[in-house]
């Protein structure tokens, strides 16, 4: 199902509110989903992008720093590298046993703190999360495993074009995305990434990643 940029909230508000756990300097492990030879997704949202420039109020993300939220692990300082070491052998094994995911972006909604784009359907990304939760509790131990909030709230797979740095309108961002035209986009996403990133200068940027395969070569 697309979504249109009008169905959306009425207002934003600043993303770059320090969340429990975060501070300035400190480096949290996540696997996400990236997009560094996705030339046809890149030019979808370069597109999105320029219609979003003239708002001040938007940090735009440059194309090196996209990606597909999907699991969080923890902090740098609360993992040990063997840990890390044992959850990427974990997920690697359980996500070759995966399908290799296809799935499709169109149209970005605006939401209370960022404008992104759905991945459609959600089922093949969702597959992909939970494997990886699953090898991360293997891993670790399931008291260990993060995120059981969100996991109960169901996942939303999207790639985020922007983030919000103030309380502003959506309404006129809305509309400046509803004149952008657009094709569906179709993706193979062949990996999963295992990410050290941090969020010091108003952007989620990564000082490591360890990309592994999806699916059988």
């Amino acid at each position: 199902m697309n979504q249109e940029p009008s169905d959306t909230v009425d207002r934003l508000r600043n993303h770059w509110w320090w969340r429990p756990g975060w501070r300035q300097g400190r480096h949290f492990h996540a696997c996400h989903l990236t997009f560094d030879n996705q030339p046809d997704l890149h030019n979808l949202i370069e597109r999105y992008q320029n219609a979003l420039r003239p708002f001040t109020g938007l940090d735009l993300i440059p194309r090196r720093w996209l990606h597909l939220t999907t699991q969080g692990i923890g902090y740098t300082d609360e993992i040990t590298d063997s840990e890390i070491d044992d959850i990427a052998t974990a997920i690697r094994v359980r996500l070759n046993q995966l399908p290799t995911p296809v799935v499709s972006f169109r149209r970005p909604v605006v939401r209370q703190e960022a404008i992104y784009l759905p991945a459609e359907p959600p089922e093949p990304l969702a597959a992909v999360r939970t494997q990886i939760r699953a090898a991360i509790a293997e891993a670790l131990g399931a008291e260990r495993l993060p995120e059981q909030r969100e996991q109960r709230a169901g996942f939303r797979p999207h790639v985020s074009l922007a983030y919000s740095n103030c309380d502003q309108p959506a309404e006129p961002i809305s509309h400046a995305l509803s004149l952008v035209p657009a094709n569906p986009v179709t993706v193979t996403i062949t990996h999963a990434s295992l990410l050290v990133l941090h969020r010091d200068q108003q952007m989620y940027e990564w000082t490591g990643e360890e990309q592994i395969g999806i699916g059988q070569p």
